[in-house]
Parts: structure tokens; C-alpha cells; sequence
């Protein structure tokens, strides 16, 4: 049997151009956005060649008005959102399930994710391999797991953490360290 085709559209954000991929099953890949719409479609063919502009159909149409929403700063839940992991074993697969269930505004961590999975933290490392190579960021929120004592960690994203942080920061959740202390004034 042959591979389902794959299409994607590139679309315009408040923050630039996004890139969604889909099949018949639903969404495969998600680009965040990059300067431009150029920019943005290469990275998608990049990633697979033979995949084929198009038009959305309904439930991916309705994922980038949701998508532009929440780069507009709108609460969005992309739980919904049916998604294509062929290709991504099992293991992964798992964790991204529990990663979309970190709602706006929440982050949890690598290990408190791998302990959910009943894996134990000693598997956070496991998360972060999967976060890394999330094929659709955003709707599985890889943004929101940090790392252990809820340090950023990285982002495999274009724009790397500053993304990771953008992002977290339109959600309200703030990551910038305490203002030092005072002086005790002697």
C-alpha cells in the first residue's frame, strides 16, 4: 500500500507565517511561524518533499482559525484537533497524549510527565527526546513541559527558547527570575 498523500497551506499569523500539514487521517506537521511565507514553506518541504500544497479541508481549516486565535493571545484548546502520528512509536505516542492535556497557561515538567506515564522520572529524559521531535508543536504543547524545577529547558523551534518563551508569555505564564533581593539596608 502507498503513503497517504501529504498536503500542507501556509498561512499568516500575528507573529508571521505558519505551516500545517495534514493527511486524510489529520494533522502530521505544524511549522511555527517564521518571517515569511517563503521561509515557512520551505521548511515544511524540508522536512517532507513530497508533500503537496493545498486546500484545507474543514478540521484543518478549523485548527488554523483556532492557531490564529491563539497567536492573537486568545485561550485555545487544541485538544480537539485530530491528528496523523503514523510513523511515531508507541512510547511517544503516549507522551504526546499526556502533553496535550497540559492546558493555557499550565507547564508541567519532563519528569512529572514521565512519572504521569507511570514510567518514572528516571524516563524524563525520554520526554524531552519526544518533545524535541514533536512533528506538530503547539497543538501538542512541547512549549509547555519544562525542565527539572521548572527551568525552561530548550526548544528544538525556530528561535529556539526565546520562541519557547514567547510563547509561555502570551499564555501568562512567566519565567523570568525573582528580582533579587534587597539590600538589608545596615
Amino acid at each position: 500500500m502507498a503513503d497517504a498523500p501529504h498536503y500542507y497551506a501556509v498561512f499568516e499569523t500575528e507573529l508571521g507565517f505558519a505551516g500545517i500539514g495534514w493527511t486524510d487521517a489529520g494533522v502530521n506537521r505544524f511549522q511555527l511561524p517564521a518571517s515569511s511565507a517563503a521561509s515557512t514553506e520551505h521548511l515544511m518541504r524540508k522536512r517532507d518533499p513530497s508533500t503537496q500544497p493545498a486546500t484545507p479541508p474543514a478540521a484543518v481549516a478549523e485548527a488554523i482559525a483556532a492557531i490564529k486565535r491563539y497567536f492573537a493571545g486568545e485561550a485555545v484548546d487544541f485538544s480537539a484537533v485530530p491528528l496523523d502520528l503514523g510513523g511515531q512509536d508507541h512510547l511517544s505516542k503516549r507522551i504526546y497524549d499526556a502533553a496535550r492535556r497540559v492546558g493555557w497557561g499550565q507547564t508541567t515538567t519532563y519528569g512529572t510527565l514521565a512519572k504521569e506515564l507511570g514510567t518514572g522520572p528516571e524516563d524524563a529524559r525520554d520526554v524531552g527526546q519526544a518533545m524535541a521531535h514533536n512533528p506538530v508543536g503547539l497543538i501538542i504543547p512541547c512549549h509547555r513541559v519544562l525542565a527539572a524545577g521548572g527551568k525552561l529547558g530548550g526548544f528544538s523551534a525556530p528561535g529556539g527558547a526565546n520562541t519557547k518563551l514567547r510563547m509561555l508569555a502570551l499564555e501568562g505564564v512567566d519565567l523570568s527570575p525573582p528580582a533579587a533581593q534587597g539590600s538589608f539596608g545596615f
